[in-house]
């Protein structure tokens, strides 16, 4: 069974930048859409940015322009790059496998990473 792991998070000073990695177990990676979600204390686990298996992206509006979604398929590993950070940013990020991607949508996969935790704070 493929799996994914996160890395990249810790914590970072308002308008500071994180780049987040995912990071799959098998080569199958490349036939996957792939997301990035969060979910903060108390809230509700949200999409942030999703990838299709051929490169196009969405991303939720509060993240646009100033988070952006990529891929290296010859490393299996999709890319968070999130710059000009708010503290409402702080939140456990999770990435997401196997969905169903649209232009304006994706709807989360079966495989999940562990998490990684970003804090943005001064």
């Amino acid at each position: 069974q493929v799996q994914f792991v996160e890395s990249g998070g810790g914590l970072v000073q308002p308008g500071g930048s994180l780049r987040l990695s995912c990071a799959a177990s098998s080569s199958i990676f490349r036939f996957y859409a792939m997301g990035w979600y969060r979910q903060a204390p108390g809230k509700q686990r949200e999409l942030v940015a999703a990838i299709s298996s051929g490169g196009s992206t969405n991303y939720a509006d509060s993240m646009k322009g100033r988070f952006t979604i990529s891929r290296d398929n010859a490393k299996n590993t999709v890319y968070l790059q999130m710059n000009s950070l708010k503290p409402e940013d702080t939140a456990v990020y999770y990435c997401n496998a196997g969905g169903e991607y649209s232009g304006s949508d994706y709807s989360a996969g079966r495989y999940w990473g562990q998490g990684t935790q970003v804090t943005v704070s001064s």
